[in-house]
């Protein structure tokens, strides 16, 4: 019978020691003015690598070259404007207070802890809450087409977790605007010729030398081409990892490759079971799904959520169930954020009403894994706009969200005007991440790591409209100020083609890339990518428990071993080949997903998005053990074959107090 402990080993705990002393409210501006400087005529001799192009990736480039570095640009799509950051819908957090409902710097900085359920660091966050404002400015200076009021003011409107409103839109394609933002400011540097642009470049290993990070290979996707490409200092800005799970909002071509190698070259990996569940997402409708799609997170401003009072309701059509016959079940719990509590919360009821039996939709047959054991089940709840558009009117809902109501009728068929939307939630975002000091840089010297690719400011539970706030704080205004501490002491020491660093790390990637090939079994990658899936949402999705958590850590490993041998993949390197593409991220996602097991069982608590059911309260809220567990779980790769290592940051409350989080 195993125990906790006879999956990983324990190492020496870690501090971030880049964070000033005294009030919080002073430490960034210490910060900044501690840091060393690199002078004008000196960023000319330097260079920089920044892997990604998306709101963290695409910021930090653009704003790296117009300082006058030269930067080398990389990304997998075919154009930076491809990046996942287009795909957010609802807006981004920020502490102006231009509805004088009381918001301030302060307030943010403790929705976000408390969001989070008390598991991130607070010197980060705060830092993130005072910097949002000025991410307005640049964005409308850079002509965001922000909403706005009659009088011209900029609008905005409330998201899960807070009773402010702090989120400022554009529609329901705001991601999609601040990305062009960025992206006209990267081509600005690009045309200047501060910033070269890889495009349909795959990052497959990170080069280090002398203890630095100090380059990457790359596979050029097109022609299967492997090279290195090398700097002083490498920023990873690759996102997350949600799609180990097979199934979740995330595009198709999201991976974890990029962070998984540094992971492998002995980058801390930090909270990597803290997952994000999003409760607004069209459920899924077949076998054959290769990803879901996100209903906004804005839709719950305006949107009631609701399922039948009784089970035998739930095949009706939902016009025809009396408002009393109905469940506006996050307003009965909740009454004082109502249907606009954090996502895990939102997403934990909308499961437990459906385990009820009180669902909407079609029956799902469910298979137990373990047992064998088939249930039906509907998987869906309606979110529901009839009272907003009687008291609004539709046209004025459509004004605010008929791009999104037309996308949900072009993928269900219905219209959403005259019925209830259906939605269930889904995997979305992952908090956890490469483990990250106050400066943004991982514990590998010369590696930086931000946006969702780092793990520093979301806890264990995002606030919705909060992704966005830190991929652009942390391009356009944490890293340029952090990162020239480190330059200062550069350049370091050029690394030709034939350094064994770099010969080592292009070797590891050409037999690789050859193992995959050379294996020619008889499964497809997608069926090996959508078996893990399943097992991760069953195991490590909404409710985890130690017998499953258990459980699937013994399962990835056979259903790994049996990748290694009888994969199929088809073609040859020296060519434009998704399927190898494919093969090599499904080969990082099932090492990261053991991690994620492990790490999901060794934290026997709950808090925000890790429900571990031997840990709640009578009501069945998430009940943490701040005496246990109040630390960063910082693992470190433990090698081949061996256990991971578990290093802990503690976490210091000083400024806000530790209280079990209450949205009632």
């Amino acid at each position: 019978m195993s125990t906790i402990t006879d999956f990983f080993e324990v190492g020496a705990d870690i501090r971030d020691t880049k964070a000033p002393a005294g009030p919080i409210e002073r430490k960034w501006s210490q910060r900044k003015f501690e840091a060393k400087l690199v002078n004008p005529a000196n960023r000319r001799k330097l260079s920089i690598i920044v892997v990604g192009t998306g709101l963290a990736g695409g910021a930090a480039a653009a704003t790296l070259g117009e300082a006058g570095y030269n930067v080398l640009n990389f990304c997998y799509q075919d154009s930076p404007r491809r990046a996942h950051s287009i795909a957010a819908q609802g807006g981004i957090n920020a502490a102006k207070n231009y509805r004088n409902d009381n918001d301030s710097t302060m307030r943010l900085f403790y929705d976000t802890v408390k969001g989070g359920d008390y598991r991130a660091r607070e010197t980060n966050v705060y830092r993130l809450a005072e910097v949002s404002a000025n991410i307005i400015d640049q964005c409308v200076a850079q002509g965001v087409p922000f909403a706005r009021e009659y009088g011209g003011l900029l609008d905005n409107r409330s998201f899960g977790g807070v009773q402010v409103q702090r989120t400022f839109y554009a529609r329901g394609q705001t991601g999609q605007q601040l990305l062009i933002g960025a992206y006209q400011s990267l081509e600005r540097q690009v045309a200047a010729g501060t910033v070269t642009m890889y495009t349909r470049h795959e990052m497959m290993e990170i080069i280090m030398s002398e203890g630095r990070a100090r380059g990457i290979v790359t596979r050029n996707m097109v022609t299967g081409a492997i090279e290195a490409y090398t700097a002083d200092a490498v920023v990873l800005a690759t996102g997350g990892y949600g799609n180990v799970f097979f199934l979740s909002t995330n595009a198709m071509g999201c991976n974890a490759t990029a962070a998984w190698r540094a992971h492998r070259k002995g980058a801390y990996f930090g909270n990597p079971c803290f997952t994000q569940i999003h409760p607004t997402c069209i459920p899924v409708h077949g076998d054959t799904q290769s990803k879901l799609t996100l209903m906004s997170e804005s839709l719950r401003n305006d949107g009631r959520i609701w399922v039948p009072k009784k089970a035998e309701d739930c095949t009706k059509d939902p016009r025809q169930i009396a408002e009393e016959d109905r469940d506006y079940y996050l307003e009965r719990i909740y009454p004082a954020f109502g249907n606009l509590v954090p996502r895990d919360i939102a997403s934990r009821q909308a499961k437990n009403m459906c385990d009820e039996g009180r669902g909407v939709g079609p029956a799902v047959e469910e298979v137990n894994h373990r047992t064998g054991e088939t249930v039906s089940r509907r998987r869906g709840v309606y979110l529901d706009f009839a009272s907003a558009i009687e008291r609004l009117g539709r046209d004025a809902v459509e004004k605010k969200y008929g791009n999104l109501f037309d996308m949900y009728a072009q993928i269900t068929g219905e219209n959403p005007y005259e019925t209830p939307m259906r939605i269930y939630p889904a995997v979305h975002y992952t908090m956890g991440g490469l483990w990250v000091d106050y400066d943004l840089q991982s514990n590998l010297t010369g590696l930086y790591v931000t946006g969702e690719a780092n793990f520093s400011d979301h806890g264990a539970n995002r606030l919705g409209a909060s992704a966005l706030m830190q991929g652009l704080a942390d391009g356009y205004f944490v890293l340029p100020n952090t990162i020239n501490d480190y330059l200062a002491g550069a350049p370091f020491a050029p690394l030709g083609a034939d350094d064994p660093a770099v010969v080592e790390a292009v070797n590891d990637v050409k037999n690789r890339v050859n193992r995959l090939l050379s294996i020619d079994g008889s499964r497809t990658v997608d069926s090996f990518h959508k078996e893990l899936g399943n097992i991760m949402w069953e195991y490590c999705g909404m409710e985890r428990t130690q017998e499953g958590l258990t459980y699937a850590i013994g399962r990835i490993r056979e259903l790994r071993e049996e990748f290694w041998s009888d994969v199929k993949v088809t073609g040859v390197n020296e060519d434009f080949n998704q399927t190898l593409e494919r093969a090599g991220r499904v080969a990082d996602f099932f090492e990261l997903a053991e991690l994620m097991c492990v790490d999901a069982l060794h934290r026997r608590e709950s808090c925000g998005g890790h429900f571990r059911a031997e840990s709640q309260t009578e009501e069945g809220e998430a009940l943490r053990h701040d005496d246990e567990y109040l630390y960063v779980a910082a693992w470190e790769f433990g090698g081949e074959g061996s256990k991971p290592v578990l290093h802990k940051e503690p976490l210091d409350y000083e400024f806000i107090e530790l209280k079990q989080r209450s949205y009632k």
